[in-house]
C-alpha cells in the first residue's frame, strides 16, 4: 500500500499531462505479457510485425515484466501539461551518465551495462516511429477525452470526486491518497508539488507511481474508455466534406481508420495505386494524414484534424 499525504498546496498543484515516452515504456510492457495484452491484442499483432527486423533490446532490457521498478531516467515525468516525444527525449540525452549508473545499480533485474543515454532515446525514437507514431492520434483523442472528464469531476466534486473512479486500486481517504501497489509499501508526503496525473492507454489494469525526490509526484493511471480505443470507429465523410476534398480524398480518409499502405488502400478502395498515392499527398501537404515509414512500407494515418473534420 502506498499513502500520499495531501496538504491545500498540493490539492492546488494538482495537475495533468501527457506522456508520449510513458506510453512507450508501457507499450513494451504490453509487448512482454505483463499489461493488457488482450486489451490490445490488435495494436500487437500490427506493432509486433512493424517491429520486426529493429534490434529494441536496449529498451526491453530496462523494461522488464514483474520488475519493482522502472530506472527514472528511462522515463521522467513530463515537466509541461503536452510535451511531444523530441522533449522528452530531450530529458533522457541530458541524463548523467553517473545518473544512468546508480539507477541500473539499484536494479537487480538489469543485468545489461548502463546504457548510454543518446543511444536509449535513439532507440526509443525509432521504436516509437515504428509502432506508437501512427496509433497516436488516436491515442491522444482517448487521453485528452480522459482530461476533460477528470478535470470536470475535480471542479464539481473536488479531490474525492476526481479520484472515486479513477482506478480500483485507488481511493480517497480524507486528506489521502491510498493506493494499492502490490510492490510497493510506504507512506509519502508531496512536498507541496501536488499530484501530476498522467493518463496512459498502454498502463491498464495496473496504477504505476513516481515518488522519487526531485520530480513531482507522479501517478500513471489507464485512460477511461480504453476498452473501446481499437475497435473499428470508421464514419462517413459529410456532404460538404466531400465537396471540399472530392469523394476519392475523403473515401481515403474514412478508410484509414487504422494506419494503412498505398497498396492496402488501392486494394480497399479500387483506386489505382498511383491515384491513391496523388491523393494521399494532398492530404499530407493538407495537414490531414502523416506517414511513418515501416522497413520497406509507408504507412498513412489521419491526425488530429482529420479527425475533427470527419466528426462534424
Amino acid at each position: 500500500m502506498l499513502e500520499l499525504s495531501f496538504t491545500a498546496a498540493d490539492v492546488a498543484y494538482t495537475r495533468f499531462a501527457f506522456s508520449p515516452l510513458w506510453e512507450v515504456v508501457a507499450s513494451v510492457l504490453v509487448l512482454r505479457g505483463e499489461l493488457g495484452r488482450d486489451l490490445h491484442a490488435r495494436w500487437t499483432a500490427q506493432a509486433t510485425e512493424r517491429l520486426r527486423g529493429f534490434d529494441w533490446r536496449l529498451l526491453a532490457d530496462l523494461v522488464r515484466p514483474g520488475a519493482r521498478v522502472i530506472p527514472g531516467f528511462v522515463c521522467p515525468p513530463p515537466t509541461s501539461p503536452l510535451p511531444d516525444l523530441d522533449a522528452e527525449l530531450a530529458v533522457v540525452r541530458a541524463t548523467p551518465a553517473d545518473q544512468i549508473a546508480r539507477e541500473v545499480a539499484a536494479i537487480p533485474a538489469i543485468t545489461s551495462p548502463p546504457p548510454a543515454s543518446g543511444a536509449l532515446a535513439d532507440v526509443v525514437e525509432e521504436y516509437w516511429d515504428r509502432a506508437i507514431a501512427p496509433f497516436w492520434p488516436r491515442i491522444q483523442r482517448l487521453l485528452e477525452a480522459d482530461v476533460q472528464y477528470r478535470a470536470r469531476r475535480l471542479t464539481t466534486g473536488g479531490a474525492s470526486a476526481l479520484f472515486a473512479d479513477l482506478n480500483p486500486a485507488v481511493w480517497w481517504d480524507r486528506d489521502r491518497l491510498r493506493i494499492d501497489h502490490p510492490r510497493v509499501s510506504a507512506r509519502r508526503g508531496l512536498r507541496g508539488k501536488g499530484l501530476l496525473l498522467v493518463p496512459s492507454a498502454f498502463v491498464w489494469p495496473r496504477v504505476f507511481s513516481v515518488t522519487v525526490p526531485g520530480w513531482q509526484p507522479t501517478l500513471r493511471y489507464p485512460a477511461r474508455g480504453v476498452a473501446e480505443l481499437w475497435a473499428d470507429r470508421t464514419v462517413s465523410p459529410s456532404t460538404a466534406l466531400v465537396g471540399v476534398l472530392g469523394a476519392g480524398r475523403a473515401r481515403l480518409l474514412t478508410e484509414l481508420d487504422s494506419p494503412a499502405s498505398t497498396k492496402d488502400l488501392a486494394a480497399r478502395t479500387g483506386l489505382t495505386p498511383g491515384g491513391v498515392s496523388q491523393h494521399l499527398t494532398a492530404l499530407k501537404a493538407a495537414g490531414l494524414l502523416s506517414s511513418h515509414r515501416v522497413g520497406r512500407q509507408v504507412l498513412y494515418a489521419r491526425t488530429a484534424i482529420a479527425e475533427s473534420l470527419l466528426r462534424t
